[in-house]
């Protein structure tokens, strides 16, 4: 087995751990050899969602000592930065097993090394973290959650004093300092309770108002009170404030599905709590079926992201992708600003390279601002900081189902996103329309944009490695015909160069380096390659489009981008 796995297993069976925990290490040592392994041949590493893992034993999962060190690392990273101050941190929690015992070890270790903690009382939505931390004029924030992966995993993800997650050079910091720690024994588990304040409600009325203010179309809520609207927290976060924030902005008609109200880290109802996979809205579906509902909404278990369904042009149900939403959603919140007078020349909206092109078509056409960042909503959230005083953050988003409106959170808000959709329907409805015809205008005007996503997984320590390789070889033989189209363009975000393969030019792409490459054909298509900072994955994703003529075209248009994006995964031997 690799050494250093080994060696990382003998020093905990060695130090100051629990003896359930190194009975655990002596039966995979006695057992399976490669569990053992792939729980210890690497240490969990921030990506772009933080740190993120399987529970269990070991350096590369998640429990309690690696919780505690990732708290301890950042506790030291803290009082390097802040010498001469008291400092201070949110700490939350999502509904995932073991979630609140990872939210009071961190307070507990945080706490332990002098650092003030306003722990949250019980769980609450991730971008209520983000929120508070700007409320609260903290210098840190700490979530646990694995967003809406499967219930196995947890998460630590770590925020800075302008809400956002840790981003350059604060997050190799931390994590320098996570390594730079060589005992268990260095970490402090305790000793600071007396520092630990228990937060809540103060902050849920204040986040809720501050949403309520986001609302551009009141007379539009007031005319569509009774919309009827389905939505579903998935045992998560969102049971209670994402009810509360739809009566606050005026609707009345607001329908659960009551087996997934109840909180529960096993998801019983559901394969995964994940709102981008259809599965996990079939009961949202049926019930908005059952009574007719107008809009279906569901959130993942921290309330991040937000998945919708709609009726379709032919008065069927249709689930919305992640880029759908973000069409209509940025265009609304562009356009009605604009009608009522509130659009200023600073204004400017802010979406991933992997977000539909769709938005910087009519962000164009509406002469405002659009900013592409990597993947990570951390770097959107980066580009409001950046341009605060100068520039004014409208809206931004990501393909995953991620949506912020304004700039008091600074990471994706399912609770937000909800009210603002629902607005939104009130709105078309308000005007004999619905969202899906909305939809279908957007794509007649700028074209039909269609996206398409394949993860290829490969796990432990061979998986890392096969992903590695795949990167290396797209690099040194890159595709020069994709689908019978030429490849007129690469992006490599490594080496930071984007070339014209027609021209031979090179441009700089000032964006910080990424293991990402994007390949543009001559017929319009997009093809995007990244592995996956928090999972072990590596991500396919696809962008092709034709115009639409008609919303009769529709159908054939839709099977024939389906076809174009099959067609182009044969090509690349994807599937």
């Amino acid at each position: 087995m690799d050494l250093t796995a080994k060696q990382k297993a003998e020093k905990w069976l060695n130090g100051n751990y629990d003896e359930a925990t190194k009975a655990e290490i002596r039966a995979m040592m006695q057992n399976n050899l490669l569990e053992l392994e792939n729980a210890f041949y690497k240490d969990l590493e921030f990506g772009t969602g933080g740190m993120r893992g399987i529970m269990g034993v070991g350096t590369n999962k998640m429990n309690k000592y690696t919780v505690g060190t990732a708290a301890q690392g950042l506790a030291n990273y803290l009082k390097k930065q802040f010498p001469n101050e008291l400092i201070k941190a949110v700490v939350a929690h999502d509904c995932r097993n073991n979630s609140r015992f990872f939210a009071e070890t961190t307070a507990n270790v945080l706490a332990a090394n002098g650092i003030k903690v306003f722990l949250f009382e019980d769980l609450r939505p991730t971008p209520e973290l983000s929120f508070s931390i700007r409320q609260l004029k903290a210098h840190t924030g700490v979530v646990i959650t694995a967003s809406h992966n499967p219930k196995e995993y947890n998460g630590f993800k770590a925020y800075w004093s302008d809400g956002g997650q840790l981003v350059p050079p604060h997050d190799k910091g931390v994590i320098q300092e996570v390594y730079a720690i060589q005992s268990i024994d260095e970490v402090k588990f305790s000793g600071g309770e007396h520092l630990i304040e228990l937060i809540g409600e103060e902050l849920d009325v204040q986040y809720i108002e501050m949403l309520k203010s986001l609302s551009l179309s009141p007379e539009a809520i007031k005319a569509q009170e009774n919309l009827k609207i389905v939505f579903t927290p998935i045992h998560g976060t969102a049971v209670s404030l994402g009810v509360r924030v739809l009566q606050a902005y005026g609707f009345k008609n607001i329908n659960v599905v009551e087996e997934q109200m109840k909180v529960d880290g096993n998801f019983p109802t559901v394969i995964y709590p994940n709102p981008e996979e259809s599965e996990a809205l079939t009961m949202a579906l049926q019930k908005a079926k059952s009574i007719d509902a107008d809009i279906l909404l569901g959130t993942d278990p921290d309330a991040d992201r937000v998945g919708i369904a709609v009726k379709n042009h032919k008065g069927e149900w249709q689930l919305l992708n992640g880029n759908q939403t973000a069409a209509l959603l940025f265009n609304y919140v562009i356009s009605v600003r604009k009608a009522k007078g509130r659009a200023t020349p600073q204004d400017f909206i802010c979406k991933t390279i992997v977000t539909t092109d769709l938005i910087d078509k009519f962000a164009a056409k509406h002469g405002i601002r659009c900013f592409n960042v990597l993947t990570g909503f951390k770097y959107i959230a980066e580009m409001i900081r950046e341009n605060e005083g100068k520039l004014n953050f409208v809206c931004g988003g990501e393909e995953s189902y991620g949506y912020l409106i304004g700039d008091a959170v600074r990471d994706k808000d399912a609770i937000g996103a909800l009210a603002m959709i629902c607005e939104m329907a009130a709105y078309a409805k308000n005007q004999g329309k619905s969202l899906f015809d909305y939809l279908l205008d957007l794509y007649i005007e700028y074209g039909f944009y269609k996206e398409g996503l394949i993860s290829l997984t490969k796990k432990g320590k061979s998986g890392a490695e096969e992903i590695k390789q795949m990167m290396i070889d797209l690099r040194k033989n890159p595709p020069k015909i994709i689908n019978g189209s030429q490849v007129i363009k690469i992006m490599d975000y490594q080496t930071q160069i984007s070339k014209d393969l027609v021209t031979g030019k090179e441009e700089a792409i000032h964006l910080p380096k990424s293991d990402v490459l994007q390949f543009f054909t001559a017929d319009g298509s997009k093809i995007s390659a990244r592995p996956s900072g928090t999972e072990p994955k590596i991500k396919f994703y696809f962008s092709v489009v034709e115009p639409l003529s008609s919303k009769e075209e529709y159908e054939k248009v839709s099977a024939l981008l389906d076809k174009k994006i099959e067609a182009i995964i044969s090509d690349m031997k994807l599937s």
